[in-house]
């Protein structure tokens, strides 16, 4: 007789009753836990310095059909999350498939005007770890150990901050939590934000602790990082950074080595022939800079160089005049390029390395051969049909059309950010400022609706310029502004009141750039949109179902803000901010030409205010930076000021890998949606929620300490001594032999 199935009475059987109970109690109880909050993703906060450096990529021997996106750029493809309810109102439209489309670079040639339809909706090398030899040791303590134990100046007094060197780190990504705290339900939980700046301060130690001290040190790093022997004057190039007391982190230099290294896959007589053979160049011959050209910038970027001459070999510099970059070579060559170069990354053996460069004929004496190759500007409207040709082929920004309509309230796509956000908030500022996952950008940015100018080419020569966009291929420099310190700019040698003593919350003045803004298509700049969203009035309106916004949108649920549940979001804004244009900038064409201070397309929307001075907005806490024709020429102002930089940028410069967001400035999204929830973080809410005052300060005062530390002057100098010596080696017939050893020969 079979025995009954209940109460078991075999070990199986007990297996057999007992694990799926366990199983149903454990789903019951990941269903209840508090799964509402993200985890901060591993990303990385600043450029080049968190990411693995494009000269360590591992480049396939062939190019493969379907590539990781940005693989040019060392950046990996975030595809958008799944599909789930719009939490913005509306559907949002989506740029439709262009996968397949022939001849998709040539400007507009599959422009086509958005479709309503539904889009994905989401929200959102070896180290010293010793203390390091500081020069001048018998002081007590200098600016540089300060700013290396967090000390920072506020208007000439030092602050303590608790940052310092941290443990040797291989692989500089940040180490970040990747589950959330459990909360109970009378629990408050930290702000994102606070994580944010947490980690960027983990972010900034590993960074620290990579400093080299001493010869050797920088030496090791170098090889270690990038794979090859420093180049030839490599002694000397670290002993004028030691006189001029830098701090000395490999890392600093990732920029040098992102414009570069293409070239290495480039013929070195085409680098030399193409780069004298140019409108504008700075020539240095026997220790001796000369220009050509009197075109301001030249004479400006000619006097920075001349600091340095008597280091650097003879070359040529070829200098683009524009304020937007003029190269975007296709993804396809560029990953050519990039094949060539892995091929020559190695460490020649010590006893055939090649230690002097090669002197040249003087200009005007080139061999003809090679011809110069034809550029082929290319003169369109858009931009962004050339700038997307530079993103991998199965990114967004190549997958998807080109709008070619811009004459109605843009449509602004958060859930394309998620890739580079935490919790609504840049968790990634490097890849914030990549286009190639974010299609939407070409409708909210007027450097990619219509440029002041657009002169690009598809071929790769060496062209410096001072600021560029993820998929251009110029060489950077310090922008001349940085160097020449206009007080326009700088804002001259008042940096700004003690942070207690600021006299408002939050100011910006500029011109209402960004590109050629027209009857049809101002409402996608940037600019007008963060004009527009620090109108109290207008927004207020569009709140209260009055009037919709014509630029920009409402700010979305998942920040909670208290002033939009309160309903006095408008009136909220109005209390803190103090934003204007100074001038409309209004259509050149447009006729009758209008009066001064007004554009009649806009006159409903904009007014002009007076202007304030740099020295003026130091006086206030919270200083938006957003960009114009191109990057802003305030930022280095800013940074050095005591107050607190908000950057929203789609511009890489020189000093990208030196910053660390959420530790040096406050990053912001290109769509500004998060622009609310970072000023209610800072400022609170009445009474209902606090402000983050001192951690606002802290923000302040160490970034201005450490800009005061690494965007001197005499780090400009540093850094395009390095750049220099390393373009001619790669300009030279012998580059793969070349490069400097002494180290390695004791």
């Amino acid at each position: 007789m079979r025995s009954s199935a209940f109460p078991p009475r075999r070990p199986s059987h007990l297996i057999r009753y007992v694990l799926p109970f366990v199983l149903l109690i454990g789903a019951l109880y990941y269903l209840s836990s508090d799964s509402d909050r993200l985890p901060i993703p591993t990303t990385p906060f600043s450029p080049a310095h968190d990411i693995p450096p494009v000269d360590n990529a591992k480049v396939p021997d062939k190019t493969p059909d379907k590539v990781p996106d940005e693989a040019a750029l060392e950046l990996p493809v975030v595809l958008p999350p799944p599909e789930r309810p719009n939490e913005h109102g509306p559907e949002e439209p989506k740029i439709k498939d262009s996968t397949g489309t022939k001849d998709e670079d040539k400007a507009g040639q599959h422009a086509e005007d958005q479709a309503p339809v539904k889009t994905p909706v989401g929200q959102g090398g070896t180290a010293s770890t010793e203390d390091s030899t500081i020069a001048h040791g018998d002081q007590e303590k200098t600016d540089k150990e300060k700013v290396k134990s967090g000390a920072s100046t506020d208007n000439g007094k030092s602050t303590h901050a608790d940052t310092g060197v941290g443990k040797e780190a291989d692989n500089f990504t940040p180490v970040m939590s990747t589950e959330p705290e459990q909360a109970g339900p009378d629990t408050p939980r930290d702000h994102p934000i606070d994580e944010l700046i947490k980690n960027a301060d983990k972010t900034f130690k590993d960074l620290l602790a990579k400093e080299s001290s001493n010869l050797t040190e920088a030496a090791q790093a170098y090889r270690e990082r990038r794979g090859r022997h420093p180049p030839p004057g490599f002694d000397k190039w670290f002993e004028f950074a030691q006189e001029h007391d830098a701090i000395i982190v490999e890392d600093f230099f990732d920029r040098i080595y992102h414009d570069l290294n293409p070239f290495w896959g480039l013929d070195p007589k085409v680098i030399r022939k193409e780069a004298w053979d140019f409108e504008m160049t700075i020539n240095i011959r026997n220790h001796n800079a000369t220009a050509g050209s009197d075109w301001f910038w030249t004479k400006i970027w000619l006097k920075m160089i001349k600091t340095i001459e008597h280091l650097l070999p003879d070359l040529d510099i070829a200098l683009n005049a524009l304020d937007e970059p003029r190269l975007v070579v296709p993804w396809e060559d560029m990953a050519e390029y990039m094949q060539t170069a892995e091929r020559t990354r190695k460490l020649t053996p010590v006893g055939h390395v090649v230690s002097a460069f090669h002197s040249l004929p003087p200009p005007g004496n080139v061999s003809e051969q090679p011809a110069t190759r034809a550029k082929k500007w290319e003169e369109t409207g858009s931009f962004w049909s050339i700038a997307r040709r530079g993103c991998s082929p199965d990114s967004h920004a190549r997958r998807l059309g080109v709008i070619s309509s811009f004459d109605r309230a843009p449509a602004l796509s958060p859930e394309w950010a998620n890739a580079h956000q935490y919790e609504g908030y840049v968790s990634n500022f490097s890849l914030s400022t990549e286009f190639c996952h974010q299609p939407d950008l070409q409708g909210l940015e007027g450097i990619f609706i219509h440029p002041l100018t657009t002169r690009a080419s598809k071929v790769l020569f060496p062209l410096f310029g001072g600021s560029k966009l993820a998929t251009n291929n110029e060489i950077l420099l310090p922008a001349p502004m940085y160097w020449s310190e206009e007080e326009r700019f700088t804002g001259g040698d008042d940096h700004g009141s003690k942070w207690e003593d600021k006299m408002g919350p939050l100011v910006w003045r500029g011109v209402a750039t960004g590109g050629r803004n027209q009857a049809s298509n101002w409402r996608g700049f940037q600019r007008h949109r963060f004009v527009a969203m620090n109108n109290g009035t207008k927004v207020g309106l569009a709140a209260a179902d009055v009037e919709p916004p014509v630029n920009f949108e409402l700010p979305a649920s998942a920040y909670d803000l208290m002033a939009s549940k309160e309903d006095r979001l408008g009136e909220w804004i109005s209390e803190w901010a103090d934003v204007g244009f100074t001038e409309l900038m209004c259509d050149p064409d447009y006729k009758p030409k209008p009066e001064k201070d007004h554009c009649p397309y806009v006159d409903q929307h904009f007014e002009v205010i007076d202007s304030v001075d740099m020295a003026d907005q130091f006086m206030y806490k919270y200083l938006p930076d957003i960009d114009g024709n191109s990057f802003s020429g305030r930022y280095l102002g800013f940074l050095r000021s005591t107050g607190v930089p908000i950057k929203s940028t789609m511009w890489h410069e020189w000093h990208d890998s030196r910053l660390v967001a959420w530790k040096h400035f406050v990053p912001m999204d290109n769509r500004f949606g998060d622009y609310y929830g970072i000023m209610e973080y800072f400022l609170g809410y009445v009474r209902a929620r606090p402000g983050h005052d001192a951690a606002a300060k802290k923000i302040a005062m160490e970034g201005k300490a450490w800009a005061e530390a690494v965007l001197r002057k005499e780090d400009m100098q540093i850094y395009v001594l390095r750049l220099l010596l390393e373009y001619a080696r790669v300009s030279d017939d012998q580059r793969e032999k070349m490069g400097w050893v002494d180290d390695l020969k004791s």
